[in-house]
């Protein structure tokens, strides 16, 4: 895999509703169960873009993306009184253990996905949280999101959970993406 990071001079195009026919919000928060007590990391924020649609539904929200500047950006944006940004690569997450109900990544996955990072994020999860996963297709065509060479399907994705301890729960490959859920085994 080829890890990258999505360029921020284009920070501007992760702004675009049309992203909602990719996941919706409803699907995050259906297999995160929303919980206005609970709290919950965005991994791989960037703009906040689907940051801002968990909000509403959860007692804490952690925005954490590597780059400063997205989170700078998210911040200029004005962020919702329950987020806190966090810079920080998922592979060290500043968490303790166990303290998250929940985790997304939506379309950032093939940006930071080894068996030990995904070991990092199992360690910051609660024994009944559940890690939702939504992102571009080694199946897809590749004319949105990264190079398919640099995407995972969606067996090589359950696979990896699987070896950091995950029990996979639900995985489905849709036209140029795919939608996992994991929880701690």
């Amino acid at each position: 895999m080829g890890f990258h990071t999505f360029p921020v001079e284009r920070a501007d195009d992760l702004e675009d509703i049309t992203r909602f026919r990719f996941v919706s919000r409803g699907e995050l928060v259906g297999h995160l169960g929303a919980d206005p007590d609970a709290t919950v990391a965005d991994l791989g924020s960037g703009t906040g873009f689907y940051t801002d649609e968990l909000a509403p539904f959860f007692g804490t929200v952690y925005a954490v993306d590597v780059q400063a500047a997205m989170g700078a950006y998210y911040r200029s944006k004005g962020l919702p009184g329950n987020v806190r940004p966090v810079t920080a690569a998922v592979e060290s997450l500043p968490v303790p253990d166990g303290a998250l109900d929940g985790a997304v990544s939506t379309m950032t996955f093939h940006e930071f996905a080894t068996e030990s990072t995904l070991t990092e994020v199992r360690r910051t999860l609660a024994p009944e949280a559940r890690f939702v996963v939504a992102d571009w297709s080694a199946a897809g065509t590749g004319e949105r999101g990264p190079p398919t060479e640099e995407r995972f399907g969606v067996s090589e994705a359950r696979s990896l959970c699987e070896a950091a301890d995950f029990d996979v729960q639900f995985a489905q490959t849709r036209p140029e993406t795919f939608l996992l859920v994991a929880a701690p085994a």
